[in-house]
Formats: C-alpha cells, sequence, structure tokens
C-alpha cells in the first residue's frame, strides 16, 4: 500500500460537499453506510435510489418531472429519465439570484488582459445573444459553432445556444484548418462564430485566411459572427459585440432530458474524428454528481488550465453549476516564464485549481518551488489529468507547492464528459493513487475473459449505464460505430481503452492506453509505468515509448528521450535510464534502443501520440496514421517519420 502523503483534518471532512451529501442520504433516505466504498456500492446498484437522490439534493431545475429514473438499463440505449423537460441553462442562471454582483467568471487573458463578468452581467449577456441568435433563425436542434479561445465569449454564446436549445460545438483557435474542418463539415452548423487572431506567447497570431476558408467550405452556413483583433470586420458578418447590446429577459426553451445539448470529439489524430453528442439531463446529472468529488460549492474560486479544444474546458461548467466562480486563463502557460500560472493561481486567490499531468511534470522538472514564491495561502485544492500523475510529481506538489493541500488527479474522459476515477475530499491521499471510483459509475478492472480483478491490472469497464454517456456519434445512424468504439469487446459493457489497477481500498492507478500495451516476452504493462522510472530522472525532460510487434520476430522496443537542456546524450546518459528501468519496473523492459528527439508528439489535450508513433513505425502510411491538425506540436512528428525510413532501410 502506498504511502500517505495527505489526510484531511475532521473539520475539512465534515465540512465538505460530500459529507453534507451523506447527512443527506441519512435524513432523507434513512441510508448509513461504514465506508466509502459501501456508499460507493449503493451507488452502482440502485441506479434509481442514487440518480434520484443527486436530482433532490442539487435541485435540478425541471418545467415538468420524470416519470421514471431509467426506463432502459441496458448500454447501448439506456434510456434515463423520461418526461423531464428542462434546459441545462437554467441550472447555472439559478445562482443569479443568490449572488447577483459575486463572482461568475474571472478571465486572464494574453490578447485582452483581464476581465471580471458579475452573475448578473453573464445572465445578461446571455440573454442577449440569444435574443440575436433568434433573429438569425437559430431554433432548437440548429447547430452553433464557435472557434474561440477559453474566454468568456466562448462561454457566453455555449450558454445563449444551450438555452434555446440549439446544439453547441466548439473547437480551439490553435487548431489546424483541416482538423476544424473534419469537425465541424460533419454536423452542418448554421452559426459560425470565431474570433480572428490572438496573442500567445507574447506573438500576435493572425487566423484571418484560415476562418476565410473555413466560412467557404461550410455551405450550410447562414451567419458569421467575428470577434475582431488583428482587422477589420469581414464583408457580411456580425460584429460580436454588437450581439451584447440588446435588453431582454432570461428564457430557456425547455427540451427533454436527452436533447442534444453539445458535440464534442474525439482526439481525431488517427481517423475522423467521432462526433460524440451529450443531452442536457445526463450532463446536468454528472456535473452535479461530481461536484461532489472536487468539494465544489458557492464563494469558491476555481480554476481549470485548459484549451477551449479539451474536454476540461467543458468541466468549468462543474464549478459554475455550484456557484463556484471559474477563474479562466488564455494564454501561453510558460510565457514569460513557467511561474505565470502560479502567479495567477496567487492573484486571484484560487481555492482550487487542475491542470494536466503535464503541466505539474514540466514544472517540476523547471525547478519551481512555488510555496516560496508566491502566496498560496487561498490554495486548498489540486486536480490533475490529461496522463497518469507520476509520484514523483505527487512528491514535488506536496514538497515544493503546499504540504497542507488536497491533491485529487482524476481520470475519465471526452466520451463520457466526466471521470471514472477521481478525489474524495474526505479520504486520504496515497502517493501515485487516485482516491476512488467515482459515485455511479460501476468502474471495474476486467480481465480478457470479462472477469473482475483486484489489485491487479486490468482493462478499465464500466458495467452499468452512466446518464452522461453518448446519446449517439452524429451521424452514426444504426450506431455501429458508437458500438465498436465501447461495446464490441464484453457485450454490453463499456470499454474504455485504458489500463487500470483497483486496489482493495477502492483507490486505483491508471496505467496508460490499453491499446498502446508494452508487451515483452509475455509480459504485459502500462507504457506509464516505464514513464515514471525515465521521467524520474531529472536528466530527462519528457519520453515516449512503443512496443513493436512483428510477425515472425522479436519484437523491438524503442524509447524516444528529451534530454534537459545542458545533458549530454551519450553511453552514460543511456546507461542511468537503463539503470532506472531495471530497478523500478524490470530488466524485462530495458529499451532495444534509445534515441534523442527534441519533442514528444501530443495531442491537443496533452495526451502523448503512442498509438500513431507505433502504426507509423510498424510500416502504415505516415499520412493516415495522425491527422497533424489534431496535434498541439505537428512538426514534432517529422522526426518519427524520418525514423522509421531508417528502420525500414535497416530492415531490408
Amino acid at each position: 500500500m502506498n504511502d500517505i502523503l495527505w489526510t484531511p483534518t475532521k473539520e475539512r471532512a465534515d465540512a465538505s460537499t460530500m459529507a453534507e451529501f451523506e447527512r443527506f442520504l441519512n435524513e432523507k433516505r434513512g441510508l448509513t453506510f461504514d465506508d466509502y466504498n459501501a456508499m460507493w456500492d449503493w451507488s452502482v446498484t440502485d441506479l434509481d435510489g442514487f440518480w434520484s437522490a443527486i436530482w433532490e439534493y442539487f435541485d435540478v431545475k425541471a418545467s415538468a418531472p420524470y416519470t421514471s429514473v431509467m426506463a432502459k438499463r441496458q448500454m447501448p440505449g439506456a434510456e434515463w429519465c423520461p418526461g423531464a423537460m428542462l434546459n441545462f441553462t437554467d441550472q447555472i442562471m439559478k445562482h443569479v439570484d443568490s449572488q447577483p454582483e459575486g463572482d461568475a467568471l474571472i478571465v486572464q487573458s494574453e490578447t485582452f488582459s483581464r476581465k471580471r463578468l458579475s452573475w448578473t452581467e453573464l445572465r445578461d449577456q446571455v440573454a442577449s445573444v440569444a435574443a440575436h441568435l433568434r433573429d438569425m433563425g437559430v431554433t432548437k436542434g440548429d447547430r452553433v459553432v464557435a472557434v474561440l479561445p477559453n474566454t468568456e465569449t466562448a462561454m457566453i454564446a455555449f450558454f445563449a445556444t444551450a438555452s434555446i436549445g440549439a446544439i453547441w460545438s466548439l473547437c480551439a483557435p490553435d487548431m489546424g484548418h483541416v482538423a476544424i474542418l473534419d469537425r465541424f463539415k460533419q454536423i452542418e452548423p448554421k452559426v459560425l462564430i470565431a474570433q480572428d487572431g490572438y496573442v500567445h506567447a507574447g506573438k500576435t497570431v493572425d487566423r484571418r485566411e484560415i476562418l476565410a476558408g473555413l466560412e467557404a467550405a461550410l455551405p450550410s452556413l447562414v451567419q458569421c459572427v467575428t470577434v475582431p483583433f488583428v482587422g477589420d470586420l469581414p464583408d457580411g458578418h456580425t460584429a460580436w459585440d454588437s450581439l451584447l447590446d440588446r435588453d431582454a429577459p432570461y428564457e430557456s426553451t425547455q427540451v427533454p432530458f436527452d436533447h442534444p445539448l453539445w458535440i464534442v470529439y474525439s482526439s481525431g489524430t488517427t481517423g475522423n474524428p467521432k462526433p460524440i453528442v451529450h443531452g442536457h439531463g445526463g450532463i446536468i446529472l454528472e456535473s452535479a454528481k461530481q461536484s461532489l468529488h472536487h468539494d465544489f460549492r458557492r464563494g469558491g474560486r476555481y480554476c481549470w488550465l485548459t484549451s477551449s479544444g479539451w474536454i476540461m474546458w467543458n468541466s468549468q461548467f462543474t464549478a459554475l453549476g455550484q456557484g463556484t466562480t471559474v477563474a479562466m486563463f488564455d494564454g501561453a502557460p510558460n510565457y514569460p516564464d513557467m511561474g505565470v500560472i502560479w502567479r495567477f493561481v496567487a492573484d486571484e486567490k484560487l481555492d482550487f485549481f487542475g491542470a494536466g499531468a503535464a503541466f505539474f511534470s514540466g514544472c517540476m522538472k523547471a525547478g519551481l518551488t512555488p510555496r516560496d514564491e508566491v502566496d498560496l495561502s487561498a490554495l486548498r485544492s489540486l486536480g490533475s489529468t490529461g496522463s497518469p500523475l507520476s509520484s514523483d510529481a505527487y512528491d514535488w506538489i506536496y514538497s515544493n507547492v503546499k504540504e497542507d493541500v488536497w491533491l485529487a488527479p482524476i481520470s475519465g474522459g471526452t466520451d463520457l464528459a466526466g471521470a471514472f476515477v477521481l478525489g474524495h475530499p474526505g479520504m486520504p491521499v496515497r502517493a501515485g493513487e487516485m482516491q476512488c471510483r467515482a459515485l455511479g459509475n460501476a468502474v471495474r478492472a476486467f480481465d480478457e475473459d470479462g472477469n473482475d480483478l483486484t489489485g491487479v491490472v486490468g482493462e478499465l469497464v464500466c458495467t452499468e449505464p452512466l446518464p452522461s454517456m453518448p446519446l449517439y456519434f452524429w451521424g452514426d445512424d444504426d450506431g455501429s460505430r458508437l458500438h465498436d468504439s465501447y461495446f464490441d469487446t464484453y457485450a454490453g459493457i463499456w470499454r474504455h481503452g485504458d489500463w487500470i489497477e483497483i486496489n482493495a481500498h477502492g483507490g486505483s492507478v491508471i496505467y496508460g492506453r490499453s491499446d498502446a500495451t508494452i508487451n515483452r516476452k509475455g509480459l504485459r504493462l502500462g507504457s506509464a509505468e516505464i514513464y515514471q522510472a525515465v521521467e524520474g530522472l531529472d536528466e530527462v525532460m519528457d519520453s515516449l515509448v512503443v512496443d513493436l510487434e512483428f510477425l515472425g520476430r522479436e519484437s523491438f522496443m524503442p524509447l524516444f528521450v528529451v534530454p534537459a537542456q545542458g545533458v549530454a546524450f551519450d553511453d552514460a546518459f543511456k546507461d542511468k535510464i537503463n539503470a532506472a528501468i531495471r530497478k523500478n519496473v524490470s530488466a524485462r523492459f530495458i529499451p532495444n534502443e534509445i534515441i534523442e528527439v527534441a519533442e514528444v508528439p501530443r495531442t491537443l489535450s496533452g495526451k502523448k501520440l503512442e498509438v500513431p508513433v507505433k502504426k507509423l513505425l510498424l510500416g502504415q502510411d505516415p499520412e493516415k496514421v495522425v491527422n497533424k491538425d489534431s496535434m498541439a506540436n505537428p512538426d514534432s512528428f517529422d522526426f518519427y517519420v524520418a525514423y522509421a525510413k531508417t528502420r525500414a532501410t535497416q530492415k531490408d
């Protein structure tokens, strides 16, 4: 069992929203539980009882009640809350009356500096934009798409769209032309909202040419709305600011529980991105439930460092839905230096800050000591996701950020707009572990035959339906693409594609993608264990490993490493890497070759592109294994293409 790094005081545990929910269950339902695992077991067994309790506890606003919690308990095809009529935006706007002049949004932008929106200003601007969208002919079921950064504009536009029952879809402005088109052309949008440029790392980026190309390639568009920054308003476009001028009452179109809310996308790095449709009601319930695990409440101040192209952008609504102030950061996280984010956390007096695991690892490698450089007295909680957070990063956080902070890494996915495993404010934090499985999420580890595993690495599966699971993929009329994505391995059970180990006390460790498994002489391993050993060295900034299994030949496992600045890439350096793997993993996983690289290729959400690199090195067409427009650093892939050609020549 891993070392305990933090334990909540009784006062903190008892004051948490999770503890309040437990007291509610006792008072209203007569339920008591010996421990969290017993509570979790109830939540994934009595689905009607659990989700109806979430509905009641969080006072879900609905103009018509549901007739039953579950009409169909099956996957795929579960049917939730038939009869209910509601709107996601109402769950946010209900907080205006209780804190009209309080901070709803704080935005720190490299492009536009700092802005603040009160709850009243947020509601009024949403109502104004919604009125203008209606004037443009946008009605229930129409698609409104946007290419916007992580600022208040995207938030307002989303709420306005959702409030009239239209369907929202968003891409980050740094995405490539092809990647954006691959997404939006599938859903035939009626309105496009875009910003024509932005500032990143001190440099102005002009996007006018790309946006003009999008407009020309989307014939379904009837209106383009532009946020001008680098140039004049294009002919025929509407200026964003002109949509904020209407003194209109806030109104919401009531829709069924499973009416589409937004369309998000799989990474699209290895094929046409899947357009994943989530519903109003499912996102309301999942967001409310997840807020218990984050301990969100009115008066809190929250930020997750995210681009607008990552599902963590959507997760900001989880905090906002509880009346928590959301602080949005739009800019380079390392400009003018790596400390810029920690200064933001301190200046805004954030009590919850989250980021991708790569951000924390980068701070650790850069030798930052935020606790000595800024005032983090307000900070109570830290979150991490995107890739597994190493034990070394846990130690760095408690040694160099704050020793009494609650560290709550999570793992989930765009697919369900939620988390499978995450934190609990009343439980201890153990090095390298996520604290618990999410309430309502029947997460298990399965072997190849579908047997439940404890203390052994297996496939991450979910054995019961969740209200936030995809309604469908847009255009997947017969459901075959949805089925093949999640349900083709275990009948009626969601297979997520991650390796997970769930221990006896309910904690878990994610070991990376199961389709990027390392298999050395019959011993299977997730790549995360190798990364932890290799990247635990001060001399290594980043790494990527793949296992190439060739028919009729020995497998070949190359390890690509990014040395720290000034470190010589020599035999002594390689020996140190091999020694770390031998000590911390196994001599069986010593790589066949260690290769120096300038960058590890990553998705826009920061995940390492293990599978595309593996396919490339197995001989597949570079143009087909990855869509560079869906990468955070597309030029980095050129090295791997050249390396693959060299490998092919050597084999010949």
